[in-house]
C-alpha cells in the first residue's frame, strides 16, 4: 500500500521520518514523501540541521484517497508549520473522513488538533501537547504507544524518538489490518 509521510519543508525530526519510513518499506509498503512545497525538505536532529530528502508529491495536488494510510512524523517546528497550512490540515482530515489509518509521533498530534480529529479519541504525544489534546476533546495518556479505534479508522500515537520501535511495530500491524 502507498503510505503518505506528510512533512513541512523544514523542521521534521529526522529519525521520526527515517525509522517509520524504513519500517513501512520493510513491510512491503510504498512510502511517499508529501510536503507543502516541492523540492527537498530539511530534516533536523533536534535543533541541528540534518539531511535533506526529496519531495515526491505536493499536498495541494495529493489526495488522501490515493493512499492506504498516513504517517505524521514529529519535530517541534514540523507540525507547527503544517497546522498553519490549510491544504495540509484538509489532507489530514480527509484520512479520518475516509476511515484510513493514521500514525503520529511526538509533536505531530498538533496537526491532528488543528484538523479537529482528536475529539473522543485517546492518544499520546510529547508531554507538552497534553493540554492542547485535552482542550481539543481528546484524552491524553502517557504510554509508549497508543492505538485508538474510533469510528471507522485507527489512530496510532507515540510520545518520542525513544518509542520509535514500538511505534513502528504498532503502525505496521495496524496498517496491515492486523490487531495491535
Amino acid at each position: 500500500m502507498r503510505i503518505a509521510f506528510l512533512v513541512a519543508p523544514e523542521g521534521v525530526e529526522q529519525v521520526e521520518l527515517t525509522e517509520p519510513w524504513k519500517a513501512a518499506s520493510d513491510a512491503g509498503h510504498e512510502p511517499v514523501l508529501v510536503s507543502t512545497e516541492s523540492g527537498k525538505i530539511q530534516a533536523f536532529n533536534h535543533l541541528d540541521k540534518a539531511d535533506t530528502f526529496p519531495v515526491d508529491e505536493v499536498v495541494a495536488e495529493a489526495s488522501a484517497g490515493s493512499f492506504g494510510g498516513l504517517v505524521l512524523p514529529g519535530g517541534v517546528a514540523n507540525p507547527d508549520f503544517l497546522r498553519m497550512d490549510e491544504k495540509a490540515v484538509a489532507f489530514v482530515r480527509d484520512f479520518f473522513e475516509q476511515g484510513r489509518p493514521v500514525a503520529a509521533i511526538c509533536h505531530a498530534p498538533w496537526t491532528l488538533v488543528e484538523a479537529d480529529v482528536v475529539r473522543g479519541r485517546v492518544l499520546t504525544s510529547w508531554p507538552s501537547l497534553r493540554t492542547d489534546i485535552r482542550n481539543a476533546g481528546g484524552t491524553w495518556v502517557d504510554e509508549q504507544v497508543k492505538i485508538c479505534d474510533h469510528g471507522s479508522n485507527q489512530l496510532v500515537t507515540s510520545r518520542k524518538p525513544d518509542d520509535l520501535k514500538a511505534f513502528c511495530d504498532a503502525f505496521v500491524h495496524v496498517f496491515a489490518g492486523e490487531a495491535g
